[in-house]
């Protein structure tokens, strides 16, 4: 039976890793081709209790969120937070130079400073793994520049500064990410594209099918899930292309689902409620003059 490790201490994964005790016991920078997971291991499952920040690259293992699967195999940076669920898979077969880093983050390390609320601002702490940065040459330079910035401060002598320097440096790493990935968004244009088509009828099909009679009010984790991709990313794919995140497309299509109903039917404003999955009626008419100003009985008057 495969064992799920928890991992209390940034010192915990240190000794898994067979790695030396870290310098500072709340943050570490890991080479990672110095990483040894256990030989008798093929699957390993874990939960931290801190942030991860890895730059990874000729990795020999899949590392899993789920259902969803990636292979590191090139230069990508992902980001991970304190009790996510990790699966890794080693590639027994695969002869591989694993290189790159593993920013590790307790969060006691950045109590009582700006960074908590900074990183509730980065969707990208809720990506899954296969939604990780993909990084070129130049970007992945400024990236290691900084861990380095990091390391070098910590490894140094600790005084009243220390802690000020390398948040300053963690808020610079994050917004430098928040760039790297609005650039992978937009040089993926084409599948993004072509994600937010199949967004969009996913939503009608839900809408279409009756499912929201059943299940109700389709949520973003109910899209997501059906697009195989995670909430924030979904999330940050549609304020970059639309300005408006993914309950306000859900808002909007459930608004002219219902004009065409009130328009084209004699179906009682209850009825189309029900069938949009609102539990209460009044709720129904209550968004629905939100967002048009008008009740449901007027916009159905304007067409009489």
């Amino acid at each position: 039976m495969e064992n799920t490790f928890r991992f209390n201490s940034i010192a915990e994964f240190h000794r898994f890793c067979k790695l030396p005790n870290p310098d500072h016991p709340l943050i570490s920078l890991i080479d990672y081709s110095k990483v040894c997971y256990p030989d008798n291991e093929t699957v390993l499952k874990w939960i931290q209790n801190f942030y991860s920040i890895g730059l990874k690259r000729n990795v020999n293992a899949k590392f899993n969120y789920g259902q969803q699967q990636y292979d590191f195999d090139a230069g990508v940076l992902s980001f991970i937070s304190p009790l996510q669920f990790l699966k890794i898979e080693i590639k027994q077969d695969v002869v591989a130079n694993p290189t790159g880093w593993l920013l590790l983050i307790h969060p006691d390390f950045m109590w009582n400073t700006v960074l908590p609320q900074k990183i509730k601002t980065c969707d990208f702490f809720g990506y899954s793994v296969n939604e990780a940065l993909f990084l070129s040459d130049k970007e992945e330079k400024v990236v290691v520049e900084i861990l380095r910035n990091i390391e070098q401060e910590y490894q140094s002598t600790i005084d009243k500064f220390s802690q000020d320097l390398i948040i300053a440096q963690l808020e610079r790493l994050l917004i430098y990410s928040e760039r790297f990935y609005e650039r992978q968004f937009i040089t993926r244009k084409k599948s993004n594209h072509e994600l937010l088509e199949r967004f969009e009828k996913v939503l009608s099909n839900y809408l279409e099918s009756g499912k929201a009679l059943d299940k109700g009010i389709p949520t973003v984790k109910d899209i997501a899930n059906d697009l195989h991709i995670s909430p924030n990313y979904l999330g940050s794919l549609l304020r970059l292309h639309t300005q408006q995140n993914t309950q306000q497309h859900i808002q909007n299509k459930l608004i002219d689902y219902a004009k065409e109903r009130l328009s084209s039917t004699n179906l009682s404003v209850s009825e189309i409620a029900y069938q949009l999955g609102f539990e209460h009626p009044q709720s129904f008419s209550k968004l629905f003059k939100s967002k048009t100003k008008q009740s449901p009985l007027e916009f159905r008057a304007s067409f009489n």
